[in-house]
């Protein structure tokens, strides 16, 4: 098994555990304040594992040139906006649907890393993009009345668009993040993610903090007041984005975000076997899809 697999299953289940927390977040604060606590809060342990492969592993760091510099700013913002836009949407009363569409994102990396980065994928990997986001959006309408309104709705309303644009933003970092740890050129996968990973959540910090000192200083106040869970979902976000650019180092972000539609079995775990309640039909059939498209993903290696 190729290591970038492993890599990103543990990177889903991480981040079904930081979506959690920043959904409870949002209940206590703005959207500005969950976003910022999860990069706030995730630069510490960005720095902590930069600093443990160096002085433990004796890993060197890798010098900087405006190429990296170029592709870590851009990831950085567009991540900012893709999560802004994905913690609105816990605001809709049709988030599942908004959410859906956010799940494009694996199709949309596809795209844009063909477009900057020259990189192509198969046949049959497209088909397992494909199958996999049909499974998201299967589990996404299962609760909700399929009238011609609903769908319509669905299709053309303001939690769809929102979904699709916050999908385009992640693919966007997804494929940024992946030019920048590649532009690094050394000297290790897990360094040169780590390394990655620090700039950006340090960029993304002081970018969020000068906002907030600007605009909204009480919002600062209340995610202080919220540190508990302000500090799960910046550990649980740390690692998990970690996790993801050791993986988008390796391998393409199409392929990773495509096989981190995992992360929604996760949550259908949790949800029956913690909190104990069912699932619809519709919701299995879209597990399954999930699952038909991983596998399909899997033989293309």
């Amino acid at each position: 098994m190729e290591i970038w697999i492993p890599i990103t299953i543990a990177a889903a289940f991480l981040q079904n555990l930081r979506s959690a927390a920043q959904k409870h977040l949002k209940g206590v604060m703005g959207t500005t304040g969950a976003t910022f606590a999860r990069f706030g809060f995730g630069c510490p342990v960005a720095t902590a594992i930069v600093l443990a492969l160096h002085f433990g592993r004796g890993d060197a760091l890798p010098p900087v040139g405006p190429p990296f510099l170029f592709w870590m700013a851009a990831g950085g913002v567009t991540q900012i906006a893709a999560t802004f836009l994905l913690v609105h949407l816990f605001s809709f009363r049709n988030f599942a649907v908004g959410t859906a569409y956010s799940r494009t994102e694996p199709a949309q990396a596809a795209l844009f890393g063909l477009v900057f980065l020259g990189e192509t994928v198969t046949r049959g990997v497209l088909a397992a993009i494909a199958i996999g986001i049909l499974g998201v959006v299967l589990i996404s309408v299962a609760r909700v009345e399929l009238t011609a309104r609903s769908v319509l709705a669905s299709l053309f309303g303001r939690a769809a668009l929102i979904g699709v644009s916050s999908g385009a933003l992640f693919a966007a970092s997804a494929v940024s993040y992946r030019a920048a740890s590649l532009a690094l050129a050394g000297p290790n996968f897990m360094m040169q993610a780590a390394y990655t990973l620090a700039w950006t959540t340090l960029f993304q910090t002081i970018l969020m903090l000068g906002w907030m000192l600007w605009r909204d200083r009480a919002e600062l106040v209340r995610v202080a007041r919220a540190w508990k869970w302000s500090l799960v979902a910046g550990v649980a976000g740390g690692t998990a984005s970690f996790g993801w650019f050791m993986a988008m180092t390796i391998q393409q972000a199409a392929l990773v975000r495509s096989l981190a539609q995992i992360e929604m079995l996760f949550t259908f775990a949790t949800t029956m076997f913690i909190f104990k309640e069912k699932i619809n039909r519709l919701e299995v059939a879209g597990c399954l899809l999930i699952v038909a498209g991983i596998v399909v993903l899997l033989m293309q290696r």
